[in-house]
């Protein structure tokens, strides 16, 4: 029997590499290691106990957790008890996730503590499919129908003589085209829309990346994204099919010291990350002696030069090679050390990576492949390759998977990994997007070049079309203020309109700078974001920006706002990508104001 399903490809996987590191956490201040066999048994225990609790073949079982060993564990247990994943993001809302319980049918929930488990019990309820609840950790009370992680693991060993050959039939007789997971999508507008993957779809985006990501056994990658997100889900998929060994970060802000103590080979990472980074990088040297900006600014430009001959694939000439490792050991040192010592590659997904920022890292000797994709395509459509990238551009489709570009500029994709399943129990909404012969219609924007590589220029539905009749690609504009450290977030906002106008969200640790140097005495955010010093200096990023826009897409004015765009504001999706429509209707009356 060939790895056609997950269940079969991770089975596969404990047989072939056994006694080697398959996943790694931080508990109590120590990181422990599991090795292969010790993550089947898991697997087994919890598989079996699902199949205690009743859960029969094509149930679905959602996840509410953030990113840790036990979301993996689980999610392959799932898929070897013959059932569907229904992943939901942490950062949901108790009527969120009733909304993906009741719409998926959902029989066991799994969460991952008592935080977790109230949001569950608040709507419990309104969860008419629901059976039981599973907490992962720190649980100690009665509530009827909820069970602790050790107790269905428990239940797993207690019950394996009777069910193992069930178990063995589920994962047996499991066929490719059968229901994975249904992943609802975070959605910056409506209630989210479930994405039905297949076995079959998840199988070949992993045979296809397979082919041309230089990774295997013995390489570490640290897993930070949510797992409830397509991009880091594959991430952990391409750890079992590659036998990797995946490092679980603490969470997002442990992250800077999880990489020093992980020293990942690579990370895949959203652009919000590398941004952050490049911004503390920039302020650091602004606040330098002299000298040290002086030294940095050459490191820099030797940089540049190698990474300009290494894009046009050229020799680096001697004289060029060895002031490259001065400027390495004096500078671009202390950058490698903070992300490990040892990364040879960096993917970013998700959104639209700045060029200018994939360019300043290349020149620090650090290289990010941007990749493309959507929930519909079990996610990945393009990906730039290690000896053949172009900054800017998100790479060439990845084997198996046909590009087209529609006469309106959208970009059409076809493959093995394409949910062709479409959106559960949306028939109107799947016949919008997916056409029987195959080719999805993305909703980007785009355009291919000789080479075959696609470049994203905007988002279908975020297009600004200005009362003068101009289109406006907002991202690229964005993405151009935020290249400076002092701004955060922007967005900007036009359509219908005779101009484009921007909000925009400052940096705290440069405000609080900027504030210290000028000698500001006031304190609160909303008084400050006023003061003419921060408004000049706004105003002078803008006016550098705009010069490289052409006209119609200048910024011609602005709002600064009192406090950044966040998840817990609601501005933000769970991959921090601004929610337009959301931040539209909450600044309302700030944008009518710009256009008074």
């Amino acid at each position: 029997m060939t790895d056609d399903t997950l269940a079969r490809l991770f089975w596969s996987r404990v047989d072939k590499s056994g006694d080697t590191p398959a996943q790694q956490s931080k508990r109590a201040g120590t990181w422990e290691t599991l090795t292969w066999r010790q993550v089947g048994e898991t697997v087994r225990e919890v598989a079996l106990g699902l199949l205690a609790l009743g859960r029969q073949k094509g149930e679905a079982v959602a996840l509410l957790s953030t990113s840790r060993a036990e979301w993996v564990q689980a999610d392959f247990a799932i898929f070897s008890a013959g059932c569907m994943t229904i992943p939901v993001y942490p950062s949901y809302t108790p009527e969120q996730l009733a909304y993906i319980v009741n719409d998926s049918g959902a029989k066991t929930l799994i969460v991952e503590d008592p935080a977790q488990l109230a949001k569950a019990l608040e709507v419990r309820g309104k969860m008419d499919s629901l059976d039981q609840i599973v907490v992962i950790q720190g649980y100690a009370g009665q509530e009827r129908s909820v069970h602790t992680w050790d107790e269905l693991r428990r239940m797993g060993r207690d019950n394996a003589e009777r069910l193992k050959s069930v178990l063995a039939d589920r994962v047996a007789s499991t066929r490719p085209e059968d229901v994975a997971s249904i992943v609802y999508t975070s959605g910056t507008t409506g209630p989210p829309k479930g994405v039905v993957q297949t076995h079959a779809n998840h199988v070949g985006s992993l045979n296809s990346v397979a082919q041309i990501i230089k990774i295997g056994s013995g390489d570490v990658h640290l897993l930070f994204l949510p797992l409830a997100h397509s991009f880091a889900r594959m991430e952990s998929f391409i750890g079992i099919h590659r036998g990797l060994t995946t490092a679980f970060a603490e969470n997002l802000d442990k992250v800077g010291d999880n990489l020093k103590e992980t020293r990942p080979h690579f990370i895949c990472s959203v652009p919000r990350v590398f941004e952050k980074v490049y911004a503390k990088i920039l302020a650091g040297v602004e606040a330098g002696s002299p000298v040290k900006k002086k030294i940095f600014h050459w490191a820099l430009g030797a940089g540049r030069q190698v990474s300009q001959l290494q894009q046009a694939r050229k020799p680096i000439p001697g004289g060029l090679a060895f002031k490259h490792k001065i400027a390495h050991k004096l500078v671009f040192s202390k950058l490698h050390h903070a992300l490990g010592g040892r990364l040879r590659f960096a993917v970013s997904g998700g959104a639209p990576l700045s060029r200018e920022i994939a360019e300043f890292f290349h020149a620090a000797g650090i290289l990010i492949l941007e990749g493309y994709g959507l929930t519909e395509t079990c996610p990945v459509l393009t990906f730039n390759r290690e000896d053949h990238f172009k900054f800017g551009s998100v790479g060439p489709a990845i084997p198996g998977v046909e590009l087209k570009i529609a006469s309106d500029g959208e970009i059409l994709g076809r493959g093995s990994n394409i949910a062709t399943k479409g959106y559960f129990k949306k028939l109107e909404a799947t016949a919008e997007v997916f056409e029987p012969s195959g080719w999805f219609h993305t909703g980007d924007i785009g355009k291919i070049d000789a080479e075959g590589f696609l470049f994203i220029t905007d988002r279908k539905k975020d297009l600004i079309v200005t009362a003068g009749g101009m289109n406006i690609a907002p991202q690229n504009v964005e993405n151009l203020l935020k290249g400076d450290p002092f701004i955060s977030q922007v967005m900007v906002y036009g359509d219908r309109r005779p101009y484009p106008v921007a909000l925009i969200t400052l940096n705290p640790e440069e405000l609080a700078k900027l504030a210290k140097g000028q000698g500001i005495l006031t304190t609160d955010p909303a008084s400050l974001v006023k003061h003419p010093k921060v408004l000049e200096r706004v105003s002078r990023i803008v006016e550098e920006k705009n010069a490289e826009l052409q006209s119609y897409a200048k910024i011609k004015k602005f709002a600064v706002l009192p406090s950044d765009f966040s998840q817990e504001g609601g501005e933000l999706t769970p991959t921090l990508k601004v929610k337009r429509k959301f931040v539209t209707d909450k600044y309302q009356r700030i944008i009518d104001s710009l256009y008074a």
